[in-house]
């Protein structure tokens, strides 16, 4: 995907699964695709409360054995 069409998905999450993500342990999210997810586009993770988030670029979708419209979302942090 060209990155001049690029879009940032503001997303909540839960602190807990935010929690791994800013320690490295987390590098994946399963998410509903009501947004057209596409490689390239970025993510803003944020916790309910808006005080602590990260911000993720998609580097690879797959719907590989998962419920309908739902995709695994791998991505690279802070890029």
């Amino acid at each position: 995907m060209d990155e001049k069409y690029s879009r940032t998905h503001e997303l909540k999450i839960q602190q807990c699964y935010l929690d791994r993500i800013l320690s490295g342990q987390k590098r994946f999210e399963i998410r509903f695709n009501d947004r057209d997810f596409q490689v390239g586009d970025y993510m803003r993770l944020q916790n309910p409360e808006k005080t602590q988030g990260v911000y993720c670029k998609i580097i690879y979708i797959s719907n590989y054995e998962q419920k309908d419209n739902y995709v695994v979302i791998g991505f690279s942090i802070g890029e």
